[in-house]
């Protein structure tokens, strides 16, 4: 994918740049990027609908090209705005210039040694992301705490309470140094990307391979908080600005979080 900044879009970013780092796109920007984000999800129900009714191959691969060819845009926009914005998910995505909190088994020798502790969900093809959780500020809300609407599912839990992956993916990102403090993103084979925030501890290195249930870290209060807490999204591209519902999400994979 392109990574070029054009002119148009140059001067635009430097009225973006006064913007805090992983604050959502703004203005023109946002509406560009809201529209991009339904025509992903229209695209994608659309390719999904084709396979059910067994469409001829090439309809489904114009689809599945449309779909792709949206992604491509948004991701475009969407890095050259967080990599304005100097967003560590943009400029650090291996969190080495952070320093941040890597648990032990993050050092390259112990990265491909199975998780810790049993956990119910591992070894299965999807899972929720923590256990013992309450599920507290949904998708899309508002509330002071967020310069914008909610962007993911937040799950109450304890400070030091593991943090799994809930699918089968690559750690795309581990960084820190933000309002989403210590934070994992994943990427999945459908090409989603579920992030992990607020984590007090990181166990899993970028380019790491990882599998239903393996321990990514540890939950707590890093960053933009209140409490300690899961924050859980999911994502079309790395960047904000492209969530989309996280629990319908889980639903498609047949994971249910209990309310």
């Amino acid at each position: 994918m392109r990574r070029v900044l054009r002119a148009p879009l140059t001067l635009l970013l430097v009225a973006l740049a006064a913007f805090p780092a992983a604050a959502a796109p703004a203005g023109h920007t946002a509406t560009r990027v809201a529209r991009d984000v339904r025509a992903h999800e229209e695209a994608r129900a659309r390719v999904e609908e084709l396979r059910e009714s067994d469409a001829p191959p090439g309809e489904v691969r114009d689809a599945e090209r449309h779909r792709r060819d949206v992604r491509s845009r948004l991701w475009d926009l969407l890095w050259a705005v967080e990599h304005a914005l100097a967003d560590p998910v943009a400029v650090d995505p291996a969190g080495r210039a952070g320093h941040c909190p890597f648990g032990p088994r993050s050092t390259p020798a112990q990265i491909q040694a199975p998780a810790p502790s049993p956990f119910p969900g591992e070894g299965t093809s999807w899972t929720v992301p923590t256990t013992g959780y309450r599920l507290t500020a949904g998708y899309a809300e508002r509330g002071r705490r967020w310069k914008h609407r909610h962007t993911g599912q937040d799950f109450a839990v304890g400070s030091g309470t593991p943090v799994r992956a809930v699918g089968p993916g690559t750690v795309r990102v581990t960084t820190c140094g933000d309002g989403f403090g210590n934070q994992v993103l994943v990427r999945h084979r459908d090409g989603y990307f579920t992030q992990y925030a607020h984590l007090s501890r990181i166990d899993v290195r970028k380019g790491q391979k990882v599998r239903a249930g393996q321990l990514l870290g540890l939950s707590g209060a890093t960053g933009n908080v209140t409490g300690p807490h899961l924050h859980f999204e999911v994502r079309i591209t790395p960047y904000i600005g492209s969530a989309v519902p996280p629990l319908p999400w889980l639903a498609r994979k047949g994971v249910h979080p209990e309310q």
